[in-house]
């Protein structure tokens, strides 16, 4: 499925086009993927409609695949034909700066993200650099690994930026793909942490509930205690308005988004430096996800195992799994199948 333009959605919503493409051939360095499957992310939504840096027109969406190597480009070696493998949000960098050889590589200069800067996993086949492809453990179907490569991986580097400790409370401000799985991680990883949801949905309150959390409220509401550490993933302003008046003195707010609507800017407006970041409060946003967070989660979700909550479609449906997408009717991540 192919992305040519940013898109008109007034009347229709029909972003992407199914064309027949030529079988990409490996680069030196690359590997040839006979897709199995392929996340659906809220990233999307933002480039078709032109919410962040435009992506390089035309191009193929989809950042969470999974599929088979069926061919090598030279000097591809460390993987073998017929391994199950998947790519993730990073698809490049440039291997030498400061942050790539730090292990800080989502914050490269040169950074390239698949489905964005490169064709992704909305597709049968694609070529990606072997750098950037990660073993998938057999514990997982391919649709319960497609979530984990995208969703986890930036939930897995979220939750590791809050710092959080055994015993200490933590906030989820959204509930859709990433903060279902930062609630299953947390709880193996803390099991004395007590886990705060904030959710618009009445429905994903209960999904909270049903897989752990101690509390579910709306956005707006004040949780019973205030909290050590609080992930946002939503879209939006007013959460983190709110978030940072529910933090202990000390407390850290992470920013899982890659924007924040302009719509509703004039909420920040509200921030009061007594009420909102007094006492050594933080903020700390997250950029992209780096090939270390990647392998080092889906090591983790093969030991627990953690099983995603997904709904699949059709290559062909991935028009409808978006429009779904776009008007929140999640439970979980959605994946498109190609097999």
């Amino acid at each position: 499925m192919q992305l040519s333009e940013i898109t008109d959605l007034t009347h229709h919503f029909t972003p992407l086009e199914l064309t027949n493409q030529p079988v990409p051939e490996p680069a030196p360095g690359e590997v040839l993927l006979k897709i199995h499957a392929c996340g659906v992310c809220h990233t999307e939504l933002d480039e078709i409609e032109g919410r962040t840096p435009p992506p390089k027109f035309p191009v193929i969406p989809g950042h969470q695949v999974v599929g088979e190597i069926i061919k090598r480009g030279k000097a591809a070696n460390r993987f073998k034909i017929g391994e199950r493998v998947g790519v993730a949000w990073i698809f490049s960098s440039c291997g030498k700066c400061n942050y790539c050889l730090e292990g800080n590589d989502n914050l490269c200069n040169d950074f390239k993200a698949t489905g964005r800067d490169a064709n992704g996993g909305y597709a049968e086949y694609m070529a990606v650099p072997e750098s950037s492809i990660f073993q998938i453990p057999e514990v997982f179907t391919d649709a319960e690994a497609a979530p984990l490569l995208c969703a986890g991986a930036i939930g897995y580097r979220s939750l590791k930026l809050t710092g959080l400790r055994n015993g200490q409370s933590l906030g989820l401000t959204g509930f859709g793909a990433s903060a279902h799985l930062v609630l299953k991680i947390a709880s193996f990883s803390y099991p004395d942490t007590k886990i705060l949801v904030f959710a618009r949905s009445e429905k994903e309150r209960e999904f909270a509930m049903e897989l752990g959390a101690s509390w579910a409220g709306d956005t707006t509401d004040s949780p019973p205690e205030l909290l050590d550490c609080i992930i946002d993933t939503t879209p939006v302003w007013k959460p983190v308005v709110k978030a940072l008046n529910c933090l202990k003195p000390g407390g850290r707010l992470v920013i899982n988004a890659i924007r924040k609507e302009e719509s509703d800017k004039e909420i920040l407006l509200r921030l009061n430096y007594e009420q909102h970041l007094w006492m050594e409060k933080e903020i700390k946003s997250v950029a992209n996800v780096a090939r270390n967070d990647v392998k080092e989660f889906l090591e983790l979700a093969g030991k627990i195992p953690i099983k995603p909550e997904y709904q699949e479609y059709e290559l062909e449906d991935a028009n409808v799994a978006l429009l779904e997408l776009k008007q929140r009717k999640i439970r979980g991540a959605k994946v498109l199948r190609m097999r």
